[in-house]
């Protein structure tokens, strides 16, 4: 059996990369610090929340980047764009979703997933060993950011504005 990886950040990312190792039969640990530490953003404890736009933009993989992306995922078995797809709502050309039944979902999955466990608490320090994946994204925690910044020597981080509308 591989060694656990673990991933802290239950987001889009996060949620995807530990679909991905456990299809591949990597025991993974999903550190989430919600709903125990909220954000400024966030209104629930599932992954891959939401939190701005309910689009994933365009869906068009003939004529577009971002839908060319898309069907890459599909092929790839991602279960975040497969439950987008589930949770799909009417958007022209673009893959728009009912944002709490698709958090829900992916959340259900995750969670009934038998190599994936789900530690729930804030990490505050990079780990010293194992293998891990920091996928905290824009709304990373206060003490988290301070050790990514001791860690890179990086005066400041820059993120996407998580709640822009």
């Amino acid at each position: 059996m591989s060694a656990r990886l673990h991933i802290v950040g239950g987001g889009m990312a996060g949620s995807e990369a530990a679909w991905q190792a456990a299809a591949m039969g990597v025991p993974v640990t999903l550190h989430e610090m919600r709903p125990r530490v909220g954000t400024f953003a966030h209104r629930t404890g599932d992954f891959a929340e939401m939190v701005c736009s309910n689009s994933f933009r365009s869906d068009d993989h003939e004529k577009n980047a971002v839908g060319l992306l898309h069907w890459e995922m599909r092929e790839a078995g991602g279960l975040v764009i497969g439950m987008a797809d589930r949770h799909r709502l009417p958007a022209g050309g673009a893959l728009a979703v009912d944002r709490d039944p698709f958090a829900a979902a992916v959340t259900a999955a995750l969670r009934a997933h038998p190599l994936i466990e789900v530690a729930e608490g804030e990490v505050t320090a990079l780990p010293g060993d194992g293998q891990w994946i920091i996928a905290t994204g824009p709304l990373t925690s206060g003490a988290l950011a301070a050790a990514i910044r001791a860690e890179t020597g990086a005066d400041n981080l820059a993120f996407f504005d998580a709640i822009a509308p």
